[in-house]
C-alpha cells in the first residue's frame, strides 16, 4: 500500500463520489426507491453548442430506478464502483479501466460484477457526468500509453517519487516528454514557444523533430497518435488557455483525419460531457488539405466508398460548416483522392519543414 497521502484534489473527488452514495442512502432512509438521473447518452441528445463551438449534452435525461431488476443492478454496480474508487483515492492508488472490469469479479455479489468492459467503461462515464469529476481525478487510467511532446516548454510534474522539473527539449531524448494520464498534475513553469502544433502521425512527428523544426520555429510539437487520447486533448487545451499559445493541427488529407482535427477543436460525441476540459475551438487546421493534393501533385490513393460517405456526412456536420471546409470537402469529392502527411516526402525529406509548413504558417500569421 502507498504511503503517500491523498491530495486536496483527491479529497474533493472522493467527497463527490461519497455524496452520490449518501444520496442513495438518503433515498432509502426516506422510504423512496433509489434513482439516479443523468443526461440521455444517445446521439440524438448530443447537440453542437454554436456559441461555445463544442459538443454538449442536450436537455433530455433518463432515470435509473431500482423499481426494475435491470435498474437495481445498475445502481448496485454503481455503489460497488463508488466504494472501490473512494478507497482507491483514500489510499492514493490508481488502476486502469481494464483492471476495474476484472477486479469486479472479486466483489462478493455476482449481481455487482460487470459482464463486459463496455459496461464498466460506461459506468465510469456515468459517474463522471453526475459527479462533474473527470475519471482521471478518480485515478482511473486508460490502457493506452501517453502521447509525446517536444518543444521549448519547462514544466513540473507531480509523480509518486515527488515533483520533477522537466524541459521538454533539454531533459528528454528524441522520443520527447510523455504526457501523463492526468495532465492536470503538470504545472507550467516557463516556455519560449510561439505556438503548438498537434501532429497526427508518429512518422511526421519524428520528421519534424529530426529536422529541428521545434527549435527553429519555437513550436511545441504534440504527437496525437491517431485519434487523440483524452490526456493529449487536455494538455493541448491547457497549453492554449493557460499559456495563450495558438494551436494548429497537422493531419493526413482524408475524412477520418479531419475528424481527428474536429475532436481536438470541438470535442467528440463520446466525451460531450467533458468538452469544457478537452476541446480547443480556437485550433486551426493546417493540412493536408485537398488543395495541397492538387497544388503539389502529391502521391495519392483513390477514395473508398467509406471515405466518400464520410465526406458527404461531414458536409452536414456542424463542425465543418465554414466556407473553407465546404470548399475543401467538395474539391476532394471532385478529385476522388486522399493523401498522407508523408506524401510530402515525394518532394524531398526537408520539403515539409523548409517549404510546406513555413509557407502555411506564414499565411496564418504565426511566423
Amino acid at each position: 500500500m502507498s504511503t503517500d497521502t491523498p491530495s486536496e484534489a483527491d479529497e474533493r473527488a472522493r467527497a463527490k463520489l461519497l455524496d452520490l452514495a449518501i444520496d442513495f442512502y438518503d433515498q432509502f432512509d426516506q422510504g423512496e426507491v433509489p434513482t439516479m438521473t443523468l443526461p440521455t447518452r444517445t446521439k440524438s441528445n448530443i447537440v453542437f453548442d454554436e456559441e461555445a463551438d463544442v459538443w454538449v449534452y442536450g436537455d433530455r435525461s433518463s432515470t435509473r430506478s431500482a423499481k426494475t431488476v435491470s435498474g437495481a443492478q445498475k445502481l448496485l454496480k454503481a455503489t460497488y464502483a463508488i466504494d472501490f474508487l473512494a478507497q482507491q483515492l483514500e489510499e492514493n492508488r490508481s488502476s486502469t479501466l481494464r483492471e476495474l472490469y476484472y477486479l469486479s469479479e472479486s466483489w462478493d455479489l455476482d449481481e455487482a460484477q460487470f459482464n463486459t468492459q463496455d459496461e464498466s467503461n460506461n459506468l465510469i462515464e456515468d459517474l463522471e457526468i453526475i459527479s462533474d469529476v473527470k475519471r482521471e481525478d478518480f485515478h482511473m487510467r486508460p490502457e493506452e500509453s501517453g502521447a509525446k511532446v517536444m518543444g521549448p516548454l519547462y514544466l513540473r510534474e507531480q509523480t509518486r517519487r515527488g515533483d520533477r522539473d522537466i524541459h521538454c527539449q533539454e531533459d528528454v531524448g528524441q522520443g520527447g516528454y510523455q504526457i501523463p494520464n492526468n495532465p492536470d498534475t503538470i504545472e507550467f513553469l516557463d516556455n519560449d514557444a510561439d505556438f503548438v502544433m498537434c501532429v497526427e502521425t508518429g512518422g511526421m512527428r519524428d520528421r519534424l523533430v529530426e529536422n529541428g523544426f521545434d527549435d527553429e520555429y519555437d513550436v511545441i510539437v504534440v504527437h496525437l497518435g491517431g485519434q487523440p487520447a483524452r490526456a493529449t486533448r487536455r494538455l493541448t487545451k491547457r497549453l492554449h488557455d493557460e499559456l495563450d499559445l495558438p494551436v494548429v493541427v497537422f493531419t493526413d488529407g482524408d475524412p477520418w483525419s479531419y475528424r481527428i482535427y474536429g475532436s481536438v477543436a470541438y470535442g467528440s460525441i463520446k466525451s460531450a460531457h467533458l468538452s469544457k476540459y478537452l476541446a480547443t475551438p480556437q485550433a486551426d487546421f493546417i493540412g493536408i488539405r485537398p488543395e495541397d493534393i492538387v497544388e503539389y501533385d502529391l502521391p495519392t490513393d483513390p477514395l473508398a466508398d467509406s471515405d466518400v460517405n464520410a465526406l458527404e456526412s461531414e458536409l452536414e456536420d456542424p463542425r465543418f460548416q465554414t466556407e473553407f471546409w465546404k470548399e475543401q470537402i467538395e474539391l476532394q469529392l471532385e478529385i476522388d483522392k486522399k493523401a498522407e502527411q508523408q506524401a510530402l516526402a515525394s518532394r524531398g525529406l526537408d520539403f515539409v519543414t523548409d517549404t510546406y509548413l513555413p509557407e502555411r504558417l506564414s499565411e496564418m500569421g504565426l511566423i
